[in-house]
């Protein structure tokens, strides 16, 4: 049984005063947690930070990742980035919006929800898939990055417009899927996000460095736990945590049901 992973962190984009500062801080603290503490090695965990980690790059990686995947297998994919949304052209979204991870290239391409879905539906049975997406996934048209306080909050959300992408006139108002990854019948993964779809995820000075406010509690719990928890337990004390520090956004947790309840990577 092999554990493989993929840890993606963007803090360098090609737009003024869009850049992130917590992202890669994110992927190299999952990759140190995931080699440190669960068994999985150096090798079998990728990395693929700012300008290396290109559309292209990171599906070429997950798919991979995941074609080559046998039963008993766990495989992660960790992502923190900014995020975004694009009207719905294709006429699946019954919330009139896709869902969009922001790559390095994102000026020419974007991650659409539509496109992990489609390398998803390739996992064999029985192999157990992990997503960990710290970004934002919907926003509002005005620009709305930085927030003043003592601790630098940024949201993730890179604004369609920046990209010459059409945007919603107010997708708060949007019917939330309730899903960030469309199921299929055959459910076998488990989805971590950052916040609701309708939220902001936060990128700030936490502790005297920059991490997303999801992903450095996350691993404060998992630490805090001795590494021995269940996803619900991880998922309720990441929100405990985000409220008593004041974060607006709420992390979601989706997918199989027996993986909710299973120890965190095991």
């Amino acid at each position: 049984m092999a554990k493989k992973a993929l840890c993606v962190g963007i803090n360098d984009y090609p737009f003024e005063g869009n850049d992130l500062k917590g992202c890669v801080n994110d992927a190299k603290g999952w990759a140190g947690m995931l080699t440190g503490h669960f068994g999985f090695a150096e090798a079998d965990v990728k990395l693929l930070l700012d300008k290396h980690a290109t559309k292209e790059a990171i599906l070429s990686a997950l798919e991979e990742m995941i074609v080559n995947g046998e039963p008993g297998d766990t495989l992660i994919f960790t992502n923190s980035s900014h995020g975004t949304y694009l009207i719905d052209e294709s006429g699946d979204e019954q919330d009139k919006y896709d869902e969009a991870i922001c790559p390095y290239d994102c000026k020419e391409n974007l991650i659409v929800d539509d496109e992990l879905r489609e390398i998803l539906n390739k996992l064999k049975p029985d192999v157990s898939f992990y997503m960990i997406s710290d970004s934002c996934h919907s926003g509002n048209v005005h620009k709305a990055l930085v927030v003043d306080t003592p601790d630098h909050r940024r949201v993730r959300f890179l604004n369609p417009s920046l990209i010459g992408k059409a945007s919603l006139l107010n997708p708060f108002k949007a019917k939330p899927r309730g899903s960030k990854i469309s199921r299929n019948v055959r459910v076998q993964d488990l989805l971590l996000s950052g916040c609701k779809s309708i939220e902001y995820s936060y990128d700030a000075m936490i502790d005297g460095d920059y991490h997303g406010a999801m992903t450095y509690y996350a691993l404060k719990a998992a630490r805090e736990a001795g590494y021995q928890l269940t996803f619900k337990e991880l998922h309720k004390k990441i929100n405990e945590y985000l409220k008593a520090s004041g974060y607006p956004q709420h992390p979601q947790l989706e997918g199989k049901t027996s993986l909710k309840s299973s120890q965190v990577f095991k």
